[in-house]
């Protein structure tokens, strides 16, 4: 499932068409409640402020190369507080193990 505000750009009918090729259910927050998609909207901030804002790509490519470093960056090395202070790799794993004793057998 993809949860997403009602921009422009989540609300085509090509976006839309894609979702349900890939079987991919999409849900709309409530218009003017950023709130309910707090982690995107942090995340989104985030991305935007530290790359979209400051690179200017030189074509699909680029931006797909430079975007993808950056959440495995953002993934693998930065601490996050929702975290305690954990990478979200980190954290996964963590829960992983804690959470895999429980399924054997």
């Amino acid at each position: 499932m993809i949860v997403s505000d009602n921009g422009t750009e989540l609300t085509s009918n090509a976006i839309l068409k894609w979702g349900a090729e890939h079987r991919i259910e999409w849900h709309y927050i409530a218009p003017d409640k950023p709130m309910q998609n707090g982690f995107v909207e942090s995340f989104n901030g985030r991305m935007r402020d530290e790359i979209l804002n400051e690179t200017l790509f030189r074509n699909l490519a680029h931006a797909h190369e430079l975007t993808s470093a950056w959440v495995i960056d953002y993934n693998t090395t930065w601490p996050h507080s929702a975290l305690g202070y954990q990478t979200p790799t980190g954290f996964a794993l963590h829960l992983s193990n804690a959470i895999a004793p429980h399924c054997a057998g």
